[in-house]
């Protein structure tokens, strides 16, 4: 057996099967699944489903791939098993409709056993078959010579994931020895196959020859296809002779760099540690990953994962002694171990980071607050012989701390309590109940789901290239029911045969526009037009004169609106790009909105984004208007779209046709909106601002065509008046001039200061001439007669140098308000008086309130007569306090 890097191995398996006429894909970005949970890959029954069931040809039939995936249904288990993971890797190789079992199997064994590949000893591997798959197991016998003590047939070896591609598989197994044999010799677990550490399960080969149909019926696929999966992480710890994953070359310099981290901590001197070490290495893998494809930290579904996934690595590094930010320093470690076959992190490595600290940072400013609770919370119910942790506690947590439920869940089981879901649920759910209460309940004319989930009626879009078109009406909709006919003065929903107007989707509005009879008359106004459940446009309209089922009618778009809805449409694409150009690649779109007047695009970056690099994208969007670039629009599938080079947005879902807007090459997207034909259609486009929206994610507001125009025109108005005011000849002079008046003022605000000063000065010599004694304690309690408080202050600066006295109380009025302030030198304050129990104590007479520090304190009020009472008090007050 030869011991291997985790990077040779991954690149042996792809020459191994390159020679065998496989075409190796690329490494594909985390496609995710339904389930919030699984962000898995391009790889596996997941993509070739298409070409498993025969609907498409792949070019070639032979492909074999290394792919990432992430898998967090089970996240509890990562740190305490040997080889639980929130990413792994999947080493696959496939047939479609080509070779079958025999080549498949022989050709994992020659993989595995090869002196030129991996080099295992054949006896230390075990297969198991399905019972009733015999061909298999005379494969393994005949072919590959395996005695019967290394077949074992087991019923669950049927691959099967409920619906689609299904069929018999074969499991590899290494079997490690005694020393790792965790049961006892007669346990029926103690076989290749069953739950134990000693036989582990490398490889996975799946003979996909049956379609699991909904029914339930099982149907021979048009191919006999193979699907196998090869853990890496598993075979790596074998070649390294590590004890679990953990141990191997994908996760020690992680482990390592946390260790030196956390100085007081050592990897393998105890059990408890090292489940906080494997957590923090595991889960800083997938969450590097999972941002580097686009995937940003949030509340609610992938993104609460990834914060979950932070979060507990943070509290992990707390029982490490880590009290800082520390994941992101593991992001380049990361980086490293994958650059071979995943140079992505490496080269997002700066966005990575930022996005890690940021969230870590934000997680710090609350995580010890909330801690705190919790381990106040735990005592105080074991001290009552308490069992549960309520949900209103748990909810509190989560509400004000940000302390993920589950962390919450996981320190309660750890020190032998239960969590009440339950009660959870039911705050959230008041939570909820109380948010949508404030929305509002008002009734809107969106899409009716009851009345229009299960219509038939088919309706095509043809705006693309038109804004006028023909259309049969096959559905009338009031709020409640579908009707036949539609009276004038009704508000209703229609849907046509086919229609040119656009319904409102991927951030762009919908269009406006009529409807028109045959004769030429309007007969309603299209307000608005929303997508039905099935995908039909739903034309929310104005009815003008009766329209009736069964009759056609002329659909015309306003071309006015359509135009500058499109001309920001394309603007956005162009925008999109130059943020990538300027920022970087991690500028991913986050959201956007696209209406007639201007155009609103949300995009992930940390940090502030600088004026000059505002300038430099407007600067690129503009070019490439004045370029003149044709704007192509082309109908494909999504893989010849990937291989074009369209992008496409993490987290949304594509048919089998999608569009690619493509503007010159310079941008590449996938888009169902509509766009002009030519980039010098938008005319000219101007941003009119940019700003953060929320943790990692920024917005830029912009205006094309005529809008931009008017917004420029309203910008030299505002620029000419200025050039009049401070009297510049010529606008280009505005600047210079306004410098030339700051300086001015600079000087003027200089020698005021200096006359304030003075002022200061001769009326300090009046005030702290006039001091008083009462019982050893020196004041000085006096109205002056400064501008605001930065003068009280600086002669509460005076007294203070000059220890004029041991108590100060000044006041101003102005214009109706009061100010005051107090100050006590230190000698008095350890006599037990303060300056805040003072200005607490004279404020009242000037109808306010104040407070602050024992040596100084201040104050206002609304009551300017009552000032003499409030400094007459000052007295009485040191009396007392004696």
């Amino acid at each position: 057996m030869k011991k291997l890097s985790s990077n040779e191995v991954r690149q042996l398996f792809l020459d191994f099967f390159e020679s065998k006429g496989h075409k190796v894909e690329p490494s594909a970005s985390l496609v995710p699944f339904e389930d919030p949970t699984l962000l898995w890959i391009n790889s596996g029954v997941a993509t070739l489903k298409k070409y498993f069931d025969g609907s498409v040809v792949p070019e070639n039939p032979r492909i074999t791939n290394a792919q990432k995936s992430i898998r967090t249904n089970d996240i509890e288990n990562v740190g305490k098993t040997a080889r639980h993971h929130t990413l792994f890797e999947m080493l696959g190789n496939f047939s479609i409709g080509e070779y079958f079992k025999e080549e498949a199997i022989e050709w994992a064994w020659e993989f595995l056993t090869g002196e030129k590949w991996l080099d295992l000893d054949p006896e230390k591997l075990y297969v198991t078959v399905y019972p009733e798959d015999k061909e298999a197991k005379k494969i393994w016998q005949e072919k590959i010579g395996l005695t019967s003590d290394h077949i074992v047939e087991v019923a669950d070896n049927f691959w099967d994931i409920g619906a689609g591609p299904s069929g018999p598989d074969s499991e590899i197994f290494y079997d490690r020895g005694e020393a790792f044999n965790d049961l006892a010799e007669n346990d029926p677990e103690n076989y290749p196959g069953g739950e134990n550490e000693r036989w582990l399960e490398i490889w996975n080969l799946v003979f996909s020859e049956f379609n699991h149909k909904p029914d339930g019926t099982y149907e021979p696929l048009p191919n006999k296809n193979i699907d196998t999966g090869m853990g890496l992480e598993r075979v790596v710890s074998i070649l390294q002779g590590a004890p679990t994953n953990f141990e191997t070359d994908l996760f020690m310099p992680i482990i390592e760099k946390v260790q030196s981290l956390s100085k007081t901590k050592k990897y393998g001197e105890n059990a408890t540690d090292d489940i906080s070490f494997k957590v923090i290495a595991d889960h800083v893998r997938a969450v590097s990953f999972a941002i580097g494809d686009g995937a940003l930290p949030s509340n609610e579904g992938r993104g609460y994962v990834l914060r979950r996934l932070l979060r507990r690595a943070v509290m992990h590094g707390k029982k490490l002694g880590i009290d800082e930010a520390f994941m992101f320093k593991l992001v380049p470690i990361v980086g490293n171990i994958m650059n071979s076959h995943y140079p992505e992190i490496l080269e997002q490595e700066e966005f990575i980071v930022k996005v890690i600290k940021n969230e870590e940072e934000r997680f710090h400013e609350t995580i010890n607050d909330g801690l705190t609770i919790l381990n106040e919370r735990i005592s105080e119910l074991k001290t009552k012989g308490e069992k549960i942790i309520s949900g209103s506690d748990i909810f509190k947590l989560y509400d004000t701390y940000g302390f993920p439920v589950e962390l919450t869940e996981e320190f309660a089981h750890e020190e032998g309590l239960e969590v009440d879901h339950e009660g959870f649920e039911i705050e959230m759910t008041a939570q909820r109940d109380r948010a949508r209460a404030a929305r509002g309940t008002g009734k809107s004319m969106g899409v009716q789901t009851k009345l229009f989930s299960d219509l038939k009626e088919e309706s095509r879009f043809v705006g693309y290239d038109k804004t006028t078109e023909i259309g049969t009406l096959t559905v009338i909709a009031t709020d409640e029911e579908l009707v036949k006919a539609a009276q004038p003065r009704e508000h209703v929903r229609l849907i046509f045969d086919q229609t040119p107007f656009y319904a409102e989707m991927g951030g762009q509005i919908a269009d406006k526009g009529v409807v028109k009879d045959t004769a030429g008359n309007i007969v309603a106004n299209v307000l608005d037009v929303k997508r039905a459940p099935a995908g039909q446009p739903l034309h929310v309209v104005e009815v003008l004169e009766t329209l009736m089922v069964g009759k056609t009618y002329k659909l015309e778009v306003d071309k006015v609106l359509r135009n500058k809805i499109t001309r920001n449409h394309t603007a956005t694409h162009l925008l999109h790009q130059s943020l990538k150009d300027i920022l970087g690649e991690h500028a991913n779109q986050a959201g956007s909105s696209v209406t007639q007047n201007y155009l609103r695009f949300d995009f992930t970056h940390f940090g502030q984004i600088t004026r000059k690099e505002l300038d430099e994208m407007e600067q690129i969007v503009n070019e490439k208007i004045w370029e003149s670039i044709p704007v192509v629009t082309v109908e494909t599938n999504i893989a010849k779209a990937k291989e074009m080079g369209a992008m496409a947005l993490f987290g949304e879902k594509y048919g089998d046709l999608v569009r690619v807007v493509n503007v010159g090459e310079y941008s590449i997207e996938l888009c169902g909106g509509v766009h002009v034909n030519n980039t010098s259609e938008i005319g000219i486009f101007k941003i009119i601002s940019e700003s953060g929206i929320g943790a990692g994610v920024r917005r830029i507001e912009a205006v094309t065509s005529e809008a931009a125009y008017k917004l420029l025109q309203i910008e030299q108005r505002i620029l000419n008046e200025v050039a009049e005011l401070v009297k510049a000849q010529q606008t280009q002079d505005v600047t210079l001039k306004v410098q030339q008046l700051q300086s001015e003022l600079k000087e003027v605000q200089k020698e005021n200061e200096s006359l304030q000063a003075k002022l200061a000065n001769d009326q300090a010599g009046d005030i702290f001439n006039n001091i008083q004694e009462i019982n050893g304690v020196t004041i000085v309690a006096a109205e002056v007669d400064v501008k605001d408080m930065n003068q009280l202050r600086q002669l509460a600066d005076q007294w203070k140098n000059k220890a004029i006295s041991n108590v100060l109380a000044l006041g101003f009025s102005n214009e109706g308000k009061v100010n005051l302030l107090t100050a006590i030198d230190p000698e008095t304050i350890k006599k037990g008086f303060k300056a805040g129990d003072l200005i607490k104590t004279i404020a009242p007479l000037v109808g306010g309130g104040g407070g602050g520090r024992p040596d100084m304190a201040q104050a206002g009020g609304k009551n300017p007569a009552g000032l003499k009472d409030a400094l007459a008090k000052v007295p009485e007050w040191v009396n007392e306090k004696k």
